[in-house]
């Protein structure tokens, strides 16, 4: 059944398989609060899990924000009712930046790590509930279809450089 249904939304003119910027981003938003999460739950004597935690969450972190700031902030940044909130978006990610490379010189097994760790949680859930709310909110209606389409797509191109 679900492969007639995507079958069908394919064939439609405003169907289609490929993800449209604010698409890519809700998936991305996804997979860093499950991080955030997991994180989060970690111990002092979980070392090695919150390393690679930490590793993985910087890498995706530093690729999302990529493709905001070359691709989609700056499409969105043009249209004045946009430009306040792709300001603070900039700034949030360079918070985020501030406090992961703190992390990165706190020991995994020192009670630090765990409080520095929740600050970038509620740093990034914050952010998140911002470009999900206004900032998307906004681009639905600034963009059209076709055009989030294109945004994505030049967004995955910068992602795999």
């Amino acid at each position: 059944m679900a492969k007639a249904v995507n079958a069908v939304t394919g064939a439609l003119p405003w169907g289609g398989s490929e993800p449209d910027a604010i698409e890519i981003l809700e998936r991305d938003h996804r997979r860093f609060e499950e991080m955030l999460r997991k994180g989060e739950e970690t111990t002092e004597q979980a070392r090695s899990t919150r390393r690679e935690l930490l590793a993985s969450l910087t890498r995706d972190l530093n690729a999302h924000e990529l493709m905001e700031e070359k691709v989609f902030y700056p499409a969105l940044q043009s249209h004045p009712q946009a430009r306040a909130i792709v300001l603070e978006g900039f700034q949030e990610h360079h918070v985020a930046d501030v406090i992961v490379s703190e992390l990165e010189q706190v020991a995994t097994n020192d009670e630090q790590w765990a409080a520095r760790f929740k600050v970038l949680k509620e740093n990034l859930e914050h952010h998140i509930q911002e470009e999900e709310g206004v900032m998307f909110r906004t681009a639905r209606g600034i963009f059209s279809k076709d055009e989030l389409r294109a945004l994505g797509q030049r967004m995955l191109e910068v992602r795999s450089r």
